[in-house]
């Protein structure tokens, strides 16, 4: 093995010396054509020239090998110099550039897995120091309205119903961010199978209009559908879509904060899909926030705290349902003037919808006066 190693051919310096013996001998040759000497042009000299070319070729070939082994030594001790010294060690004198960049590869794919691995131990006690303040809120409210009791308070019917009342509500909120994160779990393993069926993406709008409405009268919000047609047909899991467009719609009527607050859903129909988009005239979102808002448990403000009541899970869940859907949302806002998420979905395979110009503006909620 070791004769093998040391017996390495290297093509460059071969095909160097090669050419520099094609230029001498075909220089000789050249010579011996137009020469008169009767000498140039016996076996003898033609054994000679051979014997010759032969020699300057593998002396040739040694002087190259010589000079590129000094030039890469000096060249890699100088690389070397400037690398980590885990990277090249003592027994390393004979290292080549190849075995150089082998090593400069592996060190860069160490480095890589160890960025990944802050990366995913800096998200690790993010998601771990969110999931245990969300769950800390309701369980303290459960303990201190169970004191209260004890310590007398469920003597008072008045004071043992509403914190009953308060105690179920927070019991519910910490049922709601489990369901929650077991579904993004089951998501993110490819255990939930979509029940995949035709259906009209304008009635299932005005379905969760309607199921929203109290909240958007709360808000003093109009809800409106704008279409190009009064049906519309997806292909799709119609229960999971209802989550999307539940969550999208009420976190558009919670954060409203302002006069005349609306939300305007539009449908429209593509050449494969329908796209669909969900506009608010709220606040908006930060431009600096807008890339992390389907995380899990990511508050856009400060402001924006638990006492919504929600899991803080629920973009995180619509963005998991367009992806086992195979497709993706994306969101666009202007701060201090509204937010839009758009997505789409695939049309019915054999079914054609009718096409129709006008657009269609249904109202389903006008606020209270």
């Amino acid at each position: 093995m070791r004769f093998r190693n040391s017996l390495k051919i290297n093509w460059l310096s071969v095909t160097a010396s090669f050419l520099l013996v094609g230029v001498v001998g075909g220089v000789v040759l050249l010579f011996e054509f137009y020469t008169d000497d009767v000498y140039f042009k016996t076996k003898d000299f033609n054994y000679f020239l051979i014997f010759t070319l032969c020699f300057v070729f593998i002396l040739n070939y040694f002087v190259l090998e010589f000079l590129f082994s000094f030039y890469s030594k000096n060249q890699i001790r100088r690389i070397t110099n400037i690398l980590p010294e885990d990277i090249i060690h003592d027994f390393d004198t004979d290292i080549g550039f190849k075995e150089l960049g082998e090593k400069v590869h592996e060190m860069n794919q160490k480095n890589a897995e160890i960025d990944m691995m802050k990366e995913m131990e800096d998200y690790r006690k993010e998601y771990i120091g969110n999931v245990s303040h969300e769950l800390k809120t309701p369980l303290f409210s459960i303990q201190g309205y169970i004191e209260t009791l004890r310590e007398g308070g469920v003597e008072d019917l008045n004071i043992r119903d509403k914190y009953l009342e308060r105690i179920d509500k927070s019991v519910e909120r910490l049922l709601n961010i489990v369901k929650d994160l077991d579904m993004i779990n089951r998501f993110e393993a490819g255990q939930i199978e979509l029940k995949y069926s035709t259906f009209d993406i304008n009635y299932l709008i005005q379905e969760v209009f309607d199921l929203l409405e109290m909240d958007a009268e709360k808000h003093s919000m109009t809800m409106q559908l704008q279409t190009t047609q009064s049906q519309l047909f997806v292909f799709a899991d119609k229960q999971r879509i209802s989550q999307v467009l539940i969550n999208l719609i009420s976190n558009a009527v919670k954060y409203a904060n302002r006069e005349e607050a609306q939300i305007i859903v539009s449908t429209r129909e593509g050449m494969k899909s329908i796209h669909i988009s969900v506009e608010d005239n709220g606040m908006g979102i930060k431009p600096e926030n807008l890339p992390r808002i389907f995380e899990r448990f990511y508050r856009v403000e400060s402001s924006r705290n638990r006492k919504e009541g929600g899991s803080g899970l629920g973009l995180a869940i619509v963005k998991h349902i367009m992806e086992a859907h195979k497709q993706s949302i994306s969101v666009e806002s202007v701060y201090l003037s509204g937010t839009k998420f758009k997505f789409k979905l695939s049309k019915p395979f054999l079914e054609k919808s009718k096409r129709t110009n006008p657009l269609l503006y249904i109202d389903r909620h006008q606020p209270m006066r």
